[in-house]
């Protein structure tokens, strides 16, 4: 008797031990760069409903640009039973780190989102690869040539009070969010080229960059956070030697965000320009933030580029969403149907989230 209880026992304990080794639970696990990016907080926020509405477990996790932590908080995740995970890497543009990223996950599924995990092709040989994997952002060139062409034809249209030194020539700073982010790169050079392709159409002189002994002809947030406090500071700086007083006053500025626009244009206040009845520098930003719109809507800023939070977070919760059902991230991205996402010509596994031109 006591032999045949022991047998019952033993059953019983496999039949246990056979459930608990059933399905998991999804666990989502979120990578941010840094925490306090101003449109990556509205992207986190949508995305936190988003999340919330679906009824799985997440949680979110910050950098603070740091590469490495990140990489082992991402290994803390998966060691804690994260069956998910979606990354927006600290290191931009760098397909060895997505690699080292993966290869942690193993068979767990990534979603890299909004900060590039290659340049120039690089990333194919990941999303084009074997791992079960995509990435979720904006077309990188997009926002340069959208911001430039809206630069380009705001110049040409209201030239004479653009140029207040009155030289003909038209003098711009800009500022450049993170010297390696792919984003930035392209911001900064077509913010500028296709500016430039519709002065010199026209017949009007080329932009020309304030400071003549800076060859990158940009100023470069050295902490890489596209902060407002580093544009004020450069901005601040800028002031002491050129101004209108001088005889040779920035006449325009572009920049790389919305965070970084409010920057220049606290600058530019404090020195009487950019408010009511007062000469109005224009400064262009990208992400259509809310204090950006704010700020177009009392006329202190002239516009920017709508980098769609919203549009970003649905993207992301409804890949993970088709994820946990079993689809892979390819066929996760292939069932999303929505007119502001588009996959792109190169790779399945990349999905692209339109942008669009704002001015209020």
């Amino acid at each position: 008797m006591k032999r045949i209880l022991a047998i019952v026992l033993a059953v019983v304990l496999v039949m246990s031990m056979v459930a608990c080794g059933g399905p998991k639970e999804p666990k989502i696990s979120v990578f941010w760069y840094d925490e306090a990016d101003v449109y990556l907080s509205s992207v986190r926020t949508a995305l936190n409903k988003e999340l919330d509405a679906l009824g799985v477990a997440y949680d979110n996790q910050y950098a603070a640009g740091d590469q490495p932590k990140q990489l082992d908080q991402i290994k803390t995740a998966i060691a804690g039973g994260s069956t998910l995970l979606i990354v927006n890497v600290v290191t931009s543009g760098s397909p060895d780190v997505a690699k080292e990223i993966l290869a942690a996950a193993g068979k767990i599924p990534v979603i890299f989102f909004n900060r590039a995990i290659g340049k120039d092709g690089s990333e194919l040989e990941i999303l084009n690869g074997s791992y079960n994997t995509c990435f979720i952002g904006t077309d990188a060139p997009e926002a340069g040539h959208m911001q430039g062409k809206m630069v380009g034809e705001y110049v040409l249209a209201n030239y004479e009070a653009i140029d207040i030194n009155g030289d003909g020539i038209i003098s711009y700073a800009m500022m450049k969010g993170d010297e390696a982010n792919i984003e930035a790169i392209y911001r900064t050079q077509y913010g500028v080229e296709d500016a430039n392709a519709i002065l010199t159409a026209a017949g009007k002189p080329a932009l020309a960059y304030f400071d003549a002994s800076n060859p990158g002809c940009y100023q470069v947030d050295v902490n890489g956070q596209w902060s407002a406090a580093a544009a004020k500071e450069y901005m601040d700086t800028n002031f002491v030697s050129y101004n209108e007083a001088a005889g040779n006053m920035i006449e325009l500025v572009i920049c790389n965000n919305d965070g970084m626009a409010e920057g220049v244009i606290a600058s530019l206040q404090e020195k009487g320009y950019n408010k009511e009845g007062a000469h109005v520098v224009p400064v262009f930003g990208v992400d259509a933030t809310d204090n950006a719109k704010a700020l177009i809507a009392d006329g202190a800023m002239t516009g920017t580029v709508k980098q769609d939070a919203d549009g970003m977070a649905a993207a992301i919760a409804q890949t993970a969403k088709a994820i946990n059902e079993g689809k892979t991230a390819v066929d996760a991205l292939a069932a999303l149907s929505d007119s502001r996402f588009s996959i792109a010509g190169d790779s399945k596994a990349k999905l692209f989230v339109a942008y669009a031109p704002y001015t209020g």
